[in-house]
């Protein structure tokens, strides 16, 4: 496998983690994330374990583990804020700016309101629009 960088097109794993992390599969999610960022270097890896970082963090959330929960949105959160504001095309700044939100909700709820999350605070990943280039004159 050659090596990534945050300015190429999302590989198909990317855009499978992304369906994943946004239907709340989140344990799938990191098991994608996974196989990406095992041999990964730098900025790839900082994406990759910060996106997984996350998707366990809310995966722990769903399974009532609070403790883990605000410590890899944490985790996962500081791995993102290494990376650049898009990275293959998912917009990192928006999910860290989602998943901060979060995490000031859950510690607002606590541990024994943390069920009432409202599902419009779950972060998603998005692609950012692309960018064409004007024709050739």
């Amino acid at each position: 496998m050659g090596r990534t960088d945050c300015s190429d097109a999302p590989s198909g794993a990317i855009l499978k983690a992304l369906g994943e992390f946004n239907r709340g599969d989140w344990f799938d999610c990191h098991e994608t994330l996974e196989d990406l960022w095992v041999g990964s270097e730098d900025e790839p890896r900082w994406f990759y374990q910060g996106l997984l970082q996350v998707a366990v963090a809310l995966h722990h959330w769903r399974n009532g583990n609070y403790g883990g929960a605000i410590s890899l949105l944490g985790g996962g959160i500081g791995y993102l804020q290494r990376v650049r504001p898009v990275c293959q095309r998912i917009e990192i700044a928006r999910l860290i700016a989602e998943a901060e939100r979060f995490r000031e909700e859950l510690t607002r709820l606590g541990p024994e309101r943390m069920a009432e999350m409202p599902a419009a605070m779950f972060p998603k990943m998005r692609l950012a629009p692309t960018v064409d280039c004007p024709p050739e004159p």
